[in-house]
């Protein structure tokens, strides 16, 4: 077995220059998500943004003076994680999808088109603070191509694996028209011309949105599926489909589809299409959470967890409850009376789950992907909800991690630079405390994530300013979760009824006079009314119901402090 001292020698001879950028990790645990077993004892060795080396660690090997060691002892390195389903174009607010609820009264789609943009690296940042260094966009405008390229430029955002519009057999109202994320064809020439106008920019991979219209038959646009996939392997790229139909599904995989970017939620699949899948390499990603989420926002029923509310932007998750005070003559619906008429747990959501286990039972290349941006479902967040309802539906630990992992890489045809700690790979990982093969719970746990060889540490990544500790506070506030609605207070907060009355102070005090109120009071909902920024002073007018027949009036002056709110007065 090589001596770390041998490996250095080999390193030296092999030109490696040593600097401040080259660092030892050294007696750390691998956490190996491709076999599934944990690699004691090891030294990993990075250089820029790759890893160089992994060896076995030696404690009498000398290392040379300019090279940085941090010591592993105890220490718990993994790959770093991959949302193999997103959208950059959606924001995942409750108005980024005007093709099926088109809010364009209340709040214009160009609006939170430019959202998007000015918060883009910001939310990025949350996917790096969960773990998450890779994306797979799959399917948006052809500015797609411009935020890769901005991604891979910043070394604060995860990698992005994208493609350009979805070459669709329906087209969605509403969406943007001038660059279009959707794009109908009408026939096989159509198709194929789409996928070569997207070859000059290099996609990833190519996306076909296969909907089958009421009074249609799958088979009628089945030819535009296999033109699209032939022109695409023609050109050495893989084709990802929408099919969430067992017949959808079953066809576009006969037409030599190489991943179904959704599972099949109208039938469980049997033993034969399993076998089928199976054959020709068929990577599975679930998105098990996504058609919930919307049931829960159109109902008002929502389940944003703590981590949601920690991680998520806060901007979008108060825009979820926006259904308690909009009026129904503006949004076109009765949330109430939805509620009444829709299931949030649904028969669809069985299906999926059972599709999960069966799939990875069968050995299927199964991924973990989100859908995230749209309605509901968060940004960066979401992830370790998807991960969770995938554990829930029987796979163990060691196969969920692999599936955010090794098998996206595999799926996605990038096991070459991602996917495992191994020489020549990105040096995309997390170093955490804890086992995460022990509870998916440890992966929210790391202490850095090294992003592409750049150190991270976990509680300095998310940006900090007033307005988004004010918008984070009051999301918590709405979903009435106490100890994410304390994060950004300091722990010697002050409370005053303006001007001057002192009402309470401290984080304590807080919780005991709010958590009363959130366990009571079970349709509170704070509404935004205006809002003033002076500096680090945040005046919020607000109308709060739930406490009786009319919402409260108030005014809330926040004084942030240090990256904490510090004091808040409020005017009745």
């Amino acid at each position: 077995m090589r001596s770390s001292a041998f490996t250095c020698l080999l390193l030296l001879l092999a030109g490696v220059v040593f600097s401040q950028q080259t660092t030892w990790i050294t007696n750390v645990t691998i956490v190996n998500t491709k076999d599934g077993k944990l690699q004691p004892a090891q030294t990993v060795v990075v250089q820029g943004e790759k890893i160089i080396q992994v060896t076995k660690y030696n404690i009498k090997a000398k290392l040379p003076d300019s090279v940085k060691v941090v010591d592993g002892t105890g220490k718990f390195i993994m790959p770093g994680m991959v949302d193999g389903h997103i959208h950059f174009f959606q924001s995942g607010g409750l108005y980024t999808r005007p093709d099926g609820l088109n809010l364009g009264k209340v709040y214009a789609y160009e609006k939170d088109q430019q959202w998007i943009k000015d918060n883009h690296n910001d939310l990025m940042r949350r996917y790096l603070a969960c773990g998450i260094t890779t994306v797979a966009d799959v399917g948006g405008p052809m500015s797609n191509y411009d935020v890769r390229k901005k991604n891979s430029e910043n070394s604060n955002s995860p990698l992005a694996w994208v493609t350009g519009p979805l070459i669709s057999t329906y087209q969605p109202p509403n969406l943007d028209k001038k660059d279009p994320p959707i794009i109908k064809v009408n026939n096989e020439e159509e198709a194929r011309e789409l996928v070569r106008k997207q070859i000059p920019f290099k996609p990833d991979f190519i996306k076909i949105w296969y909907i089958v219209n009421a009074g249609q038959k799958a088979e009628a646009t089945l030819p535009i599926v296999k033109a699209t996939i032939d022109e695409s392997h023609k050109n050495g790229l893989k084709v990802c489909v929408h099919a969430t139909e067992y017949e959808t599904a079953k066809l576009a995989v006969g037409a030599g589809a190489d991943i179904l970017v959704h599972s099949v939620d109208d039938q469980i699949l049997d033993d034969a299409f399993l076998q089928v899948m199976k054959q020709k390499n068929i990577t599975y990603i679930p998105t098990a959470i996504v058609a919930k989420k919307y049931r829960e926002v159109f109902t008002q029923q929502h389940d944003i967890t703590t981590h949601d509310l920690t991680y998520a932007h806060p901007f979008i998750l108060n825009q979820l409850h926006d259904l308690k005070h909009l009026k129904v003559k503006d949004i076109g619906f009765d949330y109430k009376g939805y509620a009444r008429s829709v299931k949030l747990y649904d028969k669809t959501d069985t299906i999926i789950w059972q599709n999960i286990k069966r799939v990875s039972d069968s050995g299927i290349n199964i991924v973990a992907g989100t859908d995230a941006g749209n309605i509901g479902t968060m940004h960066a967040s979401s992830l370790y909800t998807e991960l969770m309802v995938m554990r829930a539906s029987g796979m163990s630990n060691a196969q969920v991690l692999r599936s955010c992992t090794y098998n996206a890489a595999v799926g996605f045809g990038k096991q070459a630079e991602t996917g495992t700690i191994a020489p020549n790979k990105l040096a995309n990982f997390l170093l955490l405390s804890k086992n995460p093969f022990d509870s998916l719970a440890y992966i929210n746990e790391f202490e850095y994530v090294i992003n592409r060889g750049k150190w991270m540490k976990k509680d300095t990544i998310l940006p900090v300013t007033p307005q988004l500790l004010v918008d984070q506070q009051l999301a918590a506030y709405n979903a009435r979760d106490i100890d994410a609605f304390l994060i950004p207070y300091s722990d010697s907060v002050e409370l005053y009824e303006y001007p001057g009355k002192l009402m309470g102070k401290g984080k304590e005090e807080m919780r005991k006079s709010y958590a009363g109120m959130f366990k009571q009071v079970t349709q509170l909902h704070c509404e935004l009314v205006n809002r003033i920024v002076q500096g680090n002073v945040i005046i919020d007018h607000e109308s709060v119901s739930g406490f009786g027949p009319k919402p409260l009036r108030a005014i809330a002056i926040y004084t942030i402090t240090k990256g904490k709110i510090q004091k808040v007065e409020f005017i009745q």
